[in-house]
């Protein structure tokens, strides 16, 4: 006999649209009352919110680079066991395609592996390339992708003694050209202030961390619609980087000390702006997995109302990846919750039930 989920809610297809009840049958959700009596039916009661995406989050990826199978398979069990259920994995060396294949792990969404200039990121995290070489490899990874591609847009300078743009402006204008021709969107990882302008007149996607935003480019960024995912857990690392760095760089210690300390007020700046921001939390690694709700609780410290953070981590970004939320037909992908979380966000840390594909965990 076929167990049938009976969701009573109330079910929070959008912030404005509730439904008072709905149905998970063959691990789908439907709003329709099933028909018959061949059913053994086992209710959960509570808020139903769709399953949280972590928009930046590195399935794979240890502090030394790629991570056994089994290392991979426990960080994303630790996403799923605290509610996240879809990943955009922002890059990583090794093949996590076998994910896709185990129901009970999160959903993954690849961007492949990171693009970087030679000697200017972390070891054996990325392909690194010169300029000449950027756009094919660009190409290459928009083919073996899910439909992103992640480079690295800026990083020390040790001649400089602080954070630079890796790429020459003409070069990564063709190099998001092509990865736009094969269909794929590009992100990059910024911290610093010319980098984001570099990458906004070269026509980027979207930029993660952001901490560099100014005036100007929180206006261009808006007027283009490039998103931001500030990952706001791991900018909490920026003072413990910047006193490791002290006594080598200290420009860029203070730079770092600076971008950490107008954190709160650069993201607030820019949602008020309109620029559009997911959740992501950078997990992978030296940040831990399962931080989505911490990373919710930090956008609202940036002046975020609630039903904008909620946005930020369930509906909206699974919109903006072109995944379906609390869809008739679509996987049961969901949290219940014991509160309201449109009125209290730390209820996300506390869901009664995690459904993946129709399963209870």
């Amino acid at each position: 006999m076929a167990t049938v989920l009976h969701l009573t809610g109330p079910i929070l297809v959008s912030t404005e649209d509730v439904r008072d009840e709905a149905w998970v049958i063959d691990g789908r959700l439907t709003f329709e009352r099933p028909g018959g009596s061949g059913h053994e039916v086992a209710t959960l009661a509570g808020w139903v919110l769709p399953g949280l995406v972590d928009a930046h989050c590195h399935v794979g990826l240890g502090d030394q680079g790629e991570v056994p199978r089994d290392v991979a398979e426990e960080q994303a069990r630790t996403d799923r066991d605290h509610g996240t259920l879809l990943i955009r994995d922002a890059g990583q060396p090794g093949d996590t395609r076998w994910i896709d294949e185990r129901d009970d792990l999160p959903k993954v969404i690849r961007a492949g592996r990171h693009i970087a200039r030679t000697r200017r990121y972390i070891r054996n995290y990325a392909w690194e390339v010169e300029p000449e070489q950027l756009v094919e490899r660009v190409r290459i990874e928009a083919r073996v992708g899910d439909g992103w591609v992640k480079l690295v847009g800026d990083w020390i300078d040790r001649d400089t003694g602080d954070l630079e743009p890796c790429w020459p402006v003409d070069v990564l204008t063709a190099a998001i050209a092509v990865a736009h021709e094969e269909g794929a969107r590009v992100t990059a990882h910024c911290f610093g202030e010319q980098s984001l302008r570099d990458f906004a007149v070269a026509g980027t996607d979207c930029i993660e961390h952001a901490t560099g935003l100014l005036p100007d480019t929180i206006e261009t960024f808006a007027a283009q619609g490039i998103a931001i995912v500030p990952t706001l857990v791991n900018i909490e690392t920026f003072p413990s980087i910047a006193e490791a760095a002290e006594g080598k760089f200290a420009g860029y210690a203070a730079h770092m000390r600076d971008l950490h300390a107008r954190r709160y007020e650069t993201i607030g700046a820019a949602f008020e702006a309109g620029v559009p921001i997911f959740a992501g939390t950078d997990a992978g690694g030296t940040i831990a997995h399962g931080l989505i709700p911490q990373e919710a609780a930090e956008l609202a410290k940036a002046g975020m109302p609630s039903a904008a953070v909620l946005d930020a981590v369930t509906w909206g970004a699974r919109a903006w990846l072109g995944r379906p939320g609390l869809e008739e037909g679509a996987d049961a992908d969901l949290l219940v919750l014991p509160r309201d979380p449109r009125s209290d966000l730390t209820v996300l840390h506390e869901p009664t039930a995690i459904v993946l594909r129709g399963q209870r965990f």
